[in-house]
């Protein structure tokens, strides 16, 4: 069984900054991309940015210049720097990873159960 648990979300200040941070664990084979949504009240998910196992890069026009998604892979970790916060940024922030189980096995998306980003003064 594949898990998936995300942290580091908190209530920050406008123009703070934030890092969040994803673990999986459990046994698999490998993981494939990984990714970062986030759910604001009254509006569905959103994909904030992407990363492929090589370390290609992806992110919402929303947050280029002020987020920046990164990942270990020796750690099985994905990462969201979150700098220049504003309000319109609050909403619960999951991550996502596409793990294939075994060898040769077909993929499947895993999530993790979501942490709170308030960004408020």
């Amino acid at each position: 069984q594949v898990q998936l648990v995300d942290s580091g979300g908190g209530l920050v200040q406008p123009g703070g900054s934030l890092r969040l941070s994803c673990a999986a664990s459990g046994r698999f084979f490998r993981i494939n991309d990984m990714a970062w949504h986030r759910q604001a009240p009254g509006k569905e998910r959103e994909l904030v940015a992407t990363i492929t196992r090589g370390d290609s890069t992806n992110h919402a026009d929303s947050v280029k210049g002020r987020f920046t998604i990164s990942r270990d892979n020796a750690k099985n970790m994905v990462y969201l720097q979150m700098n220049s916060l504003m309000p319109e940024d609050t909403a619960v922030y999951y991550c996502s990873a596409v793990v294939v189980p075994g060898y040769n096995a077909m993929p499947r998306t895993y999530w993790g159960q979501g942490t709170q980003v308030t960004v408020s003064s």
